[in-house]
């Protein structure tokens, strides 16, 4: 049976559709259909549909067409509902098709996909840990320091290991030729120099939710958030998905306000550079949370010598739905440089050559 309600909210309305031009902006026109097709499908006759036509003003923020979506895969991906994985890629996209089954699916299993809504999206993007290194090295360059890092909204920890993959990107080669997991980006612009040495001496993150990557379930939920028709990222989060369980590093589970605090209060050991960073993170945290974190790397940032420096590496979305703005801060002085931007999923980086530079 075919439902449907007379207007979505408008907030819900606007929250799909932004989705869904931001999917097909990246290059996945199957997820941008699944954002269409919920927005035609959703009722209130289930409580999937009941749940995200009252979401309420922080559709957006809150990534509910992200939830709802991963919701969906997930279900795909986990046999229980043929029908629906059918409609999924690897095989033939079929748009009425997939509306036909999204339908079925939330008649069939509303109560799973509602409940699946509780938990925010996990983008744990392994490919950009490709602009996590460029900032790292960037403040390598402008410190001479070894680096403790710390990553806010750290998920299942894929990007804790940015360091010990392999790159190619177009610029030249980093890292162990032999690692495990090689990443490819084009780095566009006034890259920063891969001659400068690199030392992770500590390295640390954290998430209000964190999910562990030897764990089936949480690995099953963090791949659901891949979207379907790109296939080598799902593989790629697969690999790092490995790479990361068999590591010691495990996030915390902290706010990421109260978490800063802890690590930043502690004296440095040693000379070094505390190298704090999130990627698409921001807009998901509370107010308070943004303006704890801020009050404390302010505050740790007025703490800083030359010889125990703090820097702080964005990559966060600012309204183009095309691509991430990259911004460093560094301390002391508390200079802020735009770097450039980059492919949300790390395919691409088009550095300005804005940066800190060392002092002689």
């Amino acid at each position: 049976m075919t439902h449907s309600i007379p207007q979505l909210p408008e907030e819900i309305a606007k929250a799909l559709a932004f989705q869904a031009k931001a999917c097909r902006d990246l290059a996945s026109p199957f997820a941008a259909a699944v954002c269409e097709a919920l927005a035609q499908s959703l009722d209130e006759n289930s409580a999937f549909g009941r749940r995200i036509s009252s979401w309420g003003a922080r559709a957006k923020a809150d990534a509910l067409a992200l939830r709802a979506a991963g919701a969906l895969h997930f279900l795909a991906r986990s046999g229980k509902a043929p029908a629906l994985a059918a409609a999924y890629p690897p095989n033939a996209f079929d748009a009425a098709a997939l509306a036909r089954e999204i339908e079925r699916a939330i008649d069939e299993h509303d109560v799973f996909l509602a409940g699946f809504l509780d938990r925010p999206p996990q983008t744990n993007e392994a490919g950009r840990s490709s602009v996590i290194l460029g900032g790292a090295l960037i403040v390598a360059a402008a410190t001479g320091l070894p680096l403790e890092t710390l990553e806010i909204g750290a998920s299942a920890g894929l990007n804790l290991n940015f360091d010990r993959y392999a790159y190619d990107l177009r610029v030249g080669a980093f890292g162990a030729p032999a690692a495990e997991l090689r990443l490819a980006c084009d780095w566009r612009g006034a890259a920063p120099s891969l001659e400068t040495a690199l030392r992770i001496v500590s390295r640390a993150g954290c998430d209000i939710d964190p999910l562990d990557p030897s764990d089936a379930e949480h690995r099953a939920r963090l791949l659901a958030y891949v979207w379907p028709d790109q296939m080598e990222r799902l593989a790629r989060m697969e690999q790092a998905l490995v790479l990361a369980a068999a590591r010691r590093e495990r996030v915390e589970r902290a706010d990421a306000g109260d978490w800063l605090a802890t690590r930043l209060s502690a004296p440095p050991a040693g000379s070094l550079a505390r190298f704090v960073y999130h990627t698409v993170v921001w807009q998901y945290l509370p107010p308070e949370t943004k303006r704890n974190a801020m009050a404390t790397l302010e505050a740790a940032g007025a703490a800083a010598t030359p010889e125990t420096p703090l820097a702080r590496l964005q990559m966060e979305a600012d309204g183009d739905t095309r691509s991430a703005a990259l911004t460093l801060t560094l301390w002391p002085g508390g200079e802020s440089f735009a770097l450039g931007r980059a492919d949300f999923h790390g395919r691409w980086i088009e550095w300005s050559g804005a940066g800190p530079h060392r002092a002689t």
